[in-house]
């Protein structure tokens, strides 16, 4: 049986168990909700508030952005499919969630790259800033990081829906993605690996290494400041994105940048969580919480007109 007469693709149920279903269902439930309410807060909070009005912030509003996307690609489906008696996703259905997906992922692995010579800039070359960053470069370099997630995704899905998957209909896994479909097929997927990895250095790789160059650099500025108030405001706006980088890069790059041999479904779903679900939930935390301009933001529109 191959990809043309599979019509749906079955998700391997978490648990047999009824009340652990409900349970799960709720945690997930919960998840999905904070996600979206912090991002919508994010995205709303540095619209209407005008000390926001950065170039910081507008990449900020593009990865809250990305994170609805993320969570609303993955979470109402596997809400759905808990309850569900007969867990399926079409085949047509499947495609759309994957390529969907994979454009998320390296979009924002372009996106926390942009993000970081934002910050790098900043703070080793404040004179330029302005000039370097302005509304234009802005959008410029937002555009790029979501072209390079679509152009990767369409490479992918294209590679990966092209094989015959004639082992098994079977996901075991939370949603369709790269991994679990090059498991279940019958061909040769040597050369969906060489494109995970060669591609993985261009979109996962390289903007990792960037970041770190660039965080080099931050902190020996950071360290050579003399003013002691600029070194903690520098270091606690740039820890929220250093903290961001961390989580996300190291599942991704565990998810993907590896040969299929070494998958493991049942280990790889749960890293798979860390980058679909817990990641997009603790962004707007992370940034909240180490950001006293978000902060100041939130106070003065939520808290103070009321």
């Amino acid at each position: 049986m191959n990809q043309t007469f599979i019509q749906d693709f079955f998700i391997l149920a978490l648990t047999d168990s009824h009340d652990l279903k409900i349970i799960i269902f709720c945690t997930i439930l919960i998840i999905y909700l904070l996600a979206l309410g912090g991002n919508v807060v994010i995205i709303l909070i540095s619209f209407l508030d005008t000390s926001l009005h950065m170039p910081m912030y507008f990449f900020l509003r593009n990865l809250s952005f990305l994170d609805i996307c993320y969570t609303s690609t993955t979470m109402p489906k596997m809400l759905q499919l808990l309850l569900a008696e007969r867990k399926l996703i079409s085949f047509s259905g499947c495609v759309v969630q994957m390529y969907t997906f994979i454009a998320l992922v390296g979009t924002e692995c372009v996106l926390l790259a942009v993000m970081s010579y934002d910050r790098f800039l900043a703070v080793c070359n404040p004179l330029r800033y302005s000039t370097l960053m302005n509304e234009q470069n802005c959008c410029i370099l937002a555009g790029i990081s979501w072209f390079a997630g679509l152009v990767n995704s369409v490479v992918h899905t294209f590679f990966t829906f092209r094989l015959h998957f004639c082992n098994s209909n079977t996901i075991n896994y939370f949603y369709c993605d790269i991994p679990p479909m090059l498991s279940i097929s019958c061909d040769d997927t040597s050369i969906n690996e060489r494109l995970l990895l060669c591609i993985g250095v261009f979109i996962g790789w390289t903007p990792f290494l960037c970041i770190i160059i660039s965080y080099v650099y931050i902190i020996v500025t950071i360290v050579k400041m003399k003013s002691t108030e600029g070194r903690h405001r520098a270091f606690s706006t740039c820890s929220s994105h250093l903290t961001v980088v961390i989580l996300y890069f190291g599942s991704v790059l565990f998810s993907y940048v590896r040969p299929t041999s070494s998958y493991s479904m049942a280990k790889d779903r749960i890293i798979s969580v860390l980058y679909s679900v817990v990641c997009p939930m603790l962004n707007p935390v992370i940034y909240t919480l180490k950001n006293q301009d978000v902060k100041k933001a939130l106070d003065k529109q939520f808290i103070h007109r009321q």
